[in-house]
């Protein structure tokens, strides 16, 4: 008699099979899509070394990624290595984070944060606490003994990957820029005529003037700063190399990517060369390897697009989530206002299609760069709305006002009611958040780190006052003082973390707005409500966005509700909202 674990794992291994064999399928289509007069003897060499690797059977969720709360950080900054970072992740994991996305960690010349990044398969000497010139194999040993820590403890890693240029520094860049004979000049986009892409936009506008950078009678072409040349994916080899890269990390454990920059990969004259067809299919190739070796390792979309075109980067053969974009800064006007209705118009499907089950949006309040004001998601008005609201200092200021460069807490004015709002809006909301490093407890901008960095680049960029270390005594200290305004963030934001890791309804739940209204029965436009539902786990958020108390009929409201926040049944119909209040209900 045969055992069922033994049946099962027969089958498990038997639809892993035909999975590969799909993904293998998948892989020779969309090379000869890229690249159709190769005679793919490169491709056949690279799926033969793909069958030599151990392919795993993934037992756990597959969507994982819904129901995480992700906590983004770099090494050095939050803690100065991995062994320090190892130290911290039981206070990460009291805060209630479930997933750490690593800002840049491969070996850079740091000019640009990390990602400009040198060698796409080694990490920082000074991250893994090693001399320079380590052998591959103690990077392994220190990186995938963090990884171990963490994953001990439940928490998913995923790091940075620039996969749209590199830094100047890297071998392949110094070998190109030595001939147009060299083997490696075409990993690179060269042209004498500096007018090519001209429809591409500069997107560093007052930090670079052009999209090109002169080297003697050639130029080569650039998306982002000039230290940053942009790969050329027309070449297989690139696709190769970059494909290989994640599939070494992915070996040692890291659970997803965060892929940065990708609407630029491909470019075509007469076009914007951003979300081009042909990026999509590079998106699919990395996928496809990714599920051949291992299904349910995350690629994250990092694109500053409108969601009309970010949703077409999500689906079962591209990218599992997207950062929701536009969605931050409407939050920030809704609170500016005091009004609901920018956020709702941003969630409405009019601005926000519906996107595939298996996808999710992760949304933000803070990151690593600026408040982003981009035009490409946020119309003129919005934008000089929020600037000039927002935008307290002049050195704030980044890319000549399509983005501010501040802190949660300068932003919010060192308020923690407000700040506990904020939060409150990004946890209940659909997508999976993302808390930047330090936003926990309030940190604020730091002036030396910004003004050490302009020492070091020659490059004012404001969005290092954003950065900067953690004194973790300093910390430590503020945060045991109940009464400090460090201490009053990180509590509530911990509460609202507890609150949220016991309901799936915020992960992977409905959305419908509630129109509140006030006892005189006038519409409480100041209120931000809504039912976040999935079969029987029901809740409802309400939120008063203005600086004043407001009373609400909560009669449309047919369900007993205990509030979630004081384990309280709410007695009445009537709900009194003190100013910037939040309340999450349970119904049943």
């Amino acid at each position: 008699m045969i055992h069922s674990d033994s049946l099962s794992l027969k089958l498990e291994k038997v639809i892993c099979n035909i999975l590969i064999m799909n993904k293998k399928e998948a892989l020779e289509q969309l090379w000869t899509a890229l690249y159709p007069t190769d005679d793919q003897t490169r491709l056949k060499t690279f799926l033969l070394q793909l069958d030599t690797r151990e392919h795993a059977v993934n037992t756990e969720p597959s969507d994982w990624y819904k129901q995480a709360v992700v906590y983004s950080l770099y090494v050095d900054l939050y803690n100065k290595n991995f062994a320090g970072l190892s130290h911290k992740l039981d206070y990460l994991q009291g805060l209630g984070v479930t997933c750490l996305w690593l800002l840049p960690i491969l070996d850079s010349p740091m000019r640009d944060a990390g990602f400009d990044i040198r060698n796409y398969d080694l990490i920082r000497h000074d991250l893994l606490g090693l001399e320079p010139g380590f052998e591959r194999k103690k990077q392994e040993e220190v990186f995938g003994g963090f990884l171990h820590e963490a994953h001990k403890r439940g928490l998913r890693v995923i790091f940075d990957i620039a996969l749209n240029h590199t830094s100047d520094e890297h071998p392949w860049f110094q070998q190109a820029k030595s001939s147009a004979e060299n083997a490696f000049r075409n990993y690179y986009i060269w042209s004498k005529d500096p007018t090519l892409y001209g429809e591409a936009r500069i997107l560093f506008k007052g930090m670079e003037e052009s999209n090109w950078e002169k080297m003697g009678e050639w130029n080569y072409f650039h998306r982002f700063f000039n230290f940053q040349p942009d790969l050329n994916y027309r070449n297989p080899d690139v696709l190769l190399s970059m494909t290989q890269s994640l599939l070494y990390w992915q070996s040692l454990g890291v659970d997803g990517f965060r892929a940065d920059a990708i609407p630029y990969l491909w470019k075509e004259e007469g076009t914007d060369c951003e979300n081009l067809p042909k990026t999509h299919l590079i998106v699919k190739f990395f996928r496809a390897a990714l599920d051949y070796v291992k299904p349910g390792t995350m690629l994250l979309a990092e694109a500053c697009q409108k969601p009309q075109k970010l949703v077409k980067y999500l689906g079962g053969d591209e990218c599992h989530a997207a950062y929701h974009f536009p969605l931050m800064p409407q939050i920030y006007k809704a609170l500016a206002l005091q009004r609901a209705e920018p956020v709702i118009e941003t969630l409405s499907p009019e601005v926000t299609p519906p996107i595939p089950d298996s996808a999710q949006w992760f949304t933000f309040l803070r990151c690593h760069d600026e408040l982003s004001l981009e035009l490409v998601y946020v119309s003129e008005e919005d934008r000089k709305f929020i600037h000039e609201s927002y935008c307290r200092e002049p050195e704030w200021n980044f890319r000549l006002g399509e983005g501010i460069s501040a802190r949660l807490a300068n932003l919010m004015n060192f308020d923690d009611k407000r700040i506990a709002l904020a939060f409150s809006i990004m946890l209940s909301l659909p997508g999976t958040p993302v808390i930047y490093y330090g936003d926990e407890f309030g940190k604020e901008n730091d002036q030396n780190y910004y003004k050490e960095m302009i020492a070091l680049t020659g490059k004012n960029d404001t969005r290092f006052l954003v950065r900067g270390k953690i004194d973790w005594k300093k910390r430590e200290t503020q945060l045991a003082d109940p009464t400090s305004f460090q201490s009053k963030v990180f509590t509530r934001l911990q509460q609202l973390l507890k609150i949220r890791h016991q309901h799936p309804a915020f992960g992977h739940g409905a959305l419908e707005f509630v129109r509140l209204k006030t006892k005189n029965g006038e519409p409480a436009s100041e209120v931000l409500a809504y039912r976040r539902t999935i079969n029987n786990d029901v809740t409802l958020i309400v939120q008063n966005l203005s600086e004043k108390s407001i009373e609400v009929e909560l009669s449309c409201i047919k369900n007993k509700m205990t509030d979630l926040l004081t384990d309280k049944l709410h007695p009445s119909s009537v709900l009194m909202l003190q100013p910037l209040s939040y309340h999450w209900f349970a119904c049943s």
